[in-house]
């Protein structure tokens, strides 16, 4: 009891950490070596057991609190580098060298976590020594016939709910991204409609004309009307996704999952479907969408060091705001165990 209650006070202390499941790794980078991860400042070992199966256990050795990361897998078992106690991917202990007895005992346990390897990436379920009664989110149009999938991994300065909200932020790219999206001078009125979803909250927006900057030229060179939605789904999705024609359409899905509280991994799948071959899309969209995300993690890195700076995050909103807000009552709601059960729909002007 007092090692569950221990787990319970360490995951809840870096803000509205919404229970669930997160990506901790990409799949390919799982292997029998053993593999530290944090998880909402958790400190967690992944490995792969000799049925090739992925684990998840808190990385501290139940015998004497050494990290079981530092050790190595030996027959599907993670053995202890300092005693060489073993425990399988239950975080039953299978071997105390030297005991006569069983080793096998419940003081001796390791936390466990549930895990999925699922389209690409591991998946960790947040409570410890839980069978979820739901499965990993699954990340739309990957890998689907006709779709170019780019996977990656990004280190995001700021906690979970500001990358989310840079995610999903369109006035920002007028001026993070001037030239790539938009620019300030030729913003237009549209509609915006919010509604809120099981678990989450989108935004659809209505009227708007293909961007005019280097992204918009290259998803659809024909131009035309956008069709635009972005979405926050519990605990950690930040999902955008455009549709610039029959032929073109892009989904880019980011799973977020905060290491500690002013560090948030960005684990990114993005579809992308456009009249160009795949070869020439991936030299020419890969680079871009970098070019982009280095600007965000630059504009969330000074925002993380003002926060910090001046002790306190304190903001002034207005309805263009359109998602940060809900973004942050999900989370604190979902972190003490609320769910919402409104279903709003709200409609506003803003130009963009």
């Amino acid at each position: 009891m007092t090692k569950q209650l221990h787990l319970q006070a360490t995951s809840s202390a870096n803000g509205d950490f919404a229970p669930g499941w997160y990506v901790v790794a990409a799949s390919n980078k799982v292997e029998t070596k053993p593999k530290p991860v944090l998880l909402n400042g958790l400190p967690l070992v992944t490995f792969r057991d000799s049925g090739g199966q992925s684990r998840a256990l808190l990385d501290r050795c139940a015998h004497r609190n050494a990290p079981l990361s530092a050790g190595r897998v030996v027959s599907g078992n993670i053995r202890c580098h300092y005693h060489g106690w073993e425990f399988d991917g239950a975080g039953t202990c299978k071997a105390v060298p030297g005991l006569c007895a069983e080793p096998d005992h419940p003081a001796r346990r390791v936390p466990s976590f549930a895990c999925r390897d699922s389209q690409g990436w591991l998946w960790v379920y947040s409570e410890a020594d839980t069978d979820p009664d739901s499965e990993p989110y699954e990340i739309p149009f990957a890998d689907q016939a006709g779709y170019l999938t780019i996977r990656e991994r990004l280190e995001m300065p700021g906690p979970l709910d500001a990358v989310a909200e840079n995610a999903l932020d369109v006035p920002h790219t007028a001026f993070v991204h001037a030239g790539l999206f938009r620019k300030n001078k030729d913003r237009r009125p549209i509609e915006v409609v919010i509604r809120a979803l099981n678990g989450g909250v989108e935004a659809q927006f209505i009227g708007e004309e293909r961007p005019k900057g280097l992204a918009g030229r290259i998803l659809a060179p024909q131009g035309g009307e956008v069709f635009h939605w972005d979405r926050f789904l519990l605990p950690c999705i930040a999902q955008v996704e455009y549709r610039l024609s029959d032929r073109s359409h892009i989904v880019t899905t980011a799973a977020l999952t905060p290491r500690t509280p002013t560090v948030t991994d960005l684990f990114a799948t993005v579809a992308v479907k456009v009249p160009l071959p795949n070869a020439i899309l991936r030299t020419v969209f890969k680079p871009v969408a970098m070019w982009i995300l280095r600007q965000d993690i630059e504009i969330l890195r000074s925002q993380t060091e003002q926060v910090s700076r001046f002790g306190a995050e304190e903001f002034a909103s207005t309805e263009i705001d359109v998602l940060g807000l809900r973004i942050k009552k999900l989370l604190r709601e979902a972190a003490s165990g609320k769910t919402s059960s409104a279903q709003e729909e709200r409609r506003i002007k803003m130009l963009v």
